[in-house]
């Protein structure tokens, strides 16, 4: 079976977007929420692993790169 060179980009692309969306609803979720912990109220655990999510994210999209000027 032949598989598309960029298969696995484009599918680990659509999985950080799935990730997003669950993060962005978790947030609403969250501040919803009337009695909502402060941010240094959270656990450890909480806080370590959306930290985790964000690094993951920020790895698979990369900020772009300046371009040498050609002179």
């Amino acid at each position: 079976m032949s598989h598309h060179p960029d298969i696995h980009s484009y599918l680990h692309a659509a999985r950080a977007a799935d990730l997003c969306v669950q993060a962005r609803a978790w947030d609403l979720r969250q501040t919803a929420t009337a009695d909502r912990p402060s941010r240094n109220g959270r656990p450890v655990q909480t806080r370590l692993g959306w930290l985790l999510v964000e690094a993951g994210l920020r790895l698979l999209h990369p900020p772009a790169l300046p371009r040498p000027t050609q002179g």
